[in-house]
Parts: structure tokens; sequence; C-alpha cells
């Protein structure tokens, strides 16, 4: 018998930099003619995707080494074959690959952009360990928001390099939560008027945590955890914001984040079905919610579209 997953996970830990990501850990291999190779090892119904950037990168590939992993291009959906390479250089539009079962993809891209985005990418972890080790709920929240976010995005066309922006803000839009007391974040009551204060104040707390990040690209996600309960119709907060005022992606972070709210229980509230936080979102097209994103992400639940990393 041949060694395991788990053999093989750690081995490379042992011996390589790891970057633990909730759809599965990557590997940092090396360098070889100033290509880096990492070994993304996709969890089975964890996912990933690739814009391509000829500013950062000249090389982008992909190539599947075991397992079954899926591929999405511009709403087409196929198994990738087992040593088949994607180059993202030839795609046109986002690339999204899923894990159908336990992956091993190796991925090469330019040396100096690759590591210095792993390295950046490693100093995160610090968050996520810690929204994960207060919070489990809202960990597994994030990751949920952020899938959607990422599936509402593509299907309204959007600009591919802003996705990176928009993964991480929606990821990490409630990270000011870690400044909440547990006491009011998991109340099984009723807040009072003075916690639903202190509560609120967890957009802004998040901001002020984003732009104070020493990486630069998650300081600028910061507007989409400060606007993400903003309201269309110029009722939310923390500032009021109205309408085109509110950035398109705190927009489907509100949305996202609401269908998510509903569809899972906590311990001060049972679960509703899809089908009434659908209705839920529909009332409240033009008033709490951006009327295009509604439609979009309704297209996405609806037509049983697979969740994006």
């Amino acid at each position: 018998m041949g060694p395991t997953r788990s053999d093989t996970k750690q081995l490379t830990e042992s011996r390589y930099p790891v970057l633990r990501m909730t759809s599965g850990p990557i590997t940092l291999m090396g360098r070889w003619n100033n290509v880096a190779e990492a070994l993304f090892s996709l969890n089975e119904g964890g996912s990933f995707c690739a814009q391509y950037n000829p500013e950062n990168t000249i090389v982008e590939t992909y190539t599947l080494l075991d397992g079954v992993a899926e591929i999405e291009h511009n709403g087409e959906y196929r198994i990738m074959e087992i040593g088949e390479t994607i180059d993202a250089s030839q795609y046109d539009k986002v690339i999204t690959f899923y894990g159908t079962t336990n992956a091993e993809i190796l991925m090469k891209m330019d040396a100096d952009f690759y590591e210095h985005l792993f390295y950046e990418t490693q100093l995160l972890q610090y968050e996520m360990d810690a929204v994960a080790h207060v919070d489990g709920y809202t960990y597994h929240h994030c990751d949920r928001i952020r899938q959607y976010a990422i599936e509402v995005w593509k299907r309204m066309d959007q600009p591919k390099c802003k996705l990176k922006l928009l993964r991480w803000g929606s990821y990490f839009h409630d990270i000011g939560k870690l400044s909440i007391p547990l006491e009011i974040l998991n109340k099984p009551g009723k807040l009072t008027r003075e916690e639903w204060d202190i509560m609120k104040s967890h957009s802004s707390i998040g901001a002020n945590i984003m732009r104070a990040h020493p990486v630069q690209w998650l300081k600028d996600a910061a507007f989409i955890v400060e606007q993400h309960h903003e309201r269309y119709d110029g009722t939310g907060y923390p500032r009021g914001l109205k309408g085109d005022e509110i950035s398109l992606e705190a927009s489907i972070v509100s949305v996202v984040d609401a269908f998510d709210a509903m569809t899972t229980e906590r311990v001060y509230k049972e679960a509703i079905s899809i089908e009434e936080a659908i209705a839920e979102l529909k009332r409240g097209k033009g008033t709490q919610f951006h009327p295009k994103v509604v439609e979009h992400f309704i297209k996405v639940i609806t037509e049983g579209k697979k969740q994006a990393i």
C-alpha cells in the first residue's frame, strides 16, 4: 500500500512552507528556472479561482496530478483529465476549479510574484485562525459568504482583476466581530438597544482592522467590510449610504450574508428553508438589497451552481 494523503501531508509540512486554506493546503515546493511550483491539495467539495493577469505573471498553469476535479469557465463545466494542464493565459475570464474528490493540483507561476503572494497570504492565517478560535460559526459563515460572492461576481460578468478584493473582503466581512463580546454575539434572546449598538460597531471596527493590516491588498478591501450592512434605501449602517453609493462588492456581500444567516441555525433562531429565504430576498429588493444582485444570486441558487472559493 502506497503513502496516504495524510502521510504526504506530514512529509510536506515538515519540509516545505504550507498555506492552510479552507479548500485545502497549498505547499510551496520551490522554484526552478524562476518558476515557482506549489501543490494544492484540493479537498473534496473545495474550490479555488484563477484569474490570469500578465502584469503579475507570464506563466500560470494548473496540472491535475491525482483525483477528480472539474473546471468552470464562462458558464461551461467539464472534468479535467489526469495529467491535463490548464494554461490560465489562454482563458479570458475567471477559471474555477472544483474538487469532485480530493485532488492534487500542481500550480506553476513566475517565482517572484507567487512567492510574494504566498507569504503575504500566510500573514492572513493569523486573522483566519483568530476567527476560527473565537467563533466557529463565524469562520464557516465567512467562507460560505466568500464562495457565494464569487459566484455572483462571475455571473454578473464583473472584471476579474477585482476578484481578489471581493474574495478577501467577503471572507473577512465579519472580522470586526472579534471585538464583540461573546455573550452579545451568541445571545439567545433579543439584544438590548445598547447591545445592538455594540453589535453594529463590528463593520466599522472590521474596516479599521483591515486598514491597519500590513498587506496592502487587504487594506484595499476594507470598504467592503465597512459597507456590507448598508441598505439600498439608505437606512443601513454605519454611514447610511444609498443605492449606487454602496459598492457593488458590498452589495453582493449584503445579499449573500443575509441569505446564509437566514438558512443556517443559530442559538437565537432556527433556520428557514431556501425557498423562504429567496422570498425574503425578493421582498427586500430595492429597500434592503440591490435589485440586480438579488436577481443574479437567486439564479446562482436556483440553477444549482457550485460554490467557488
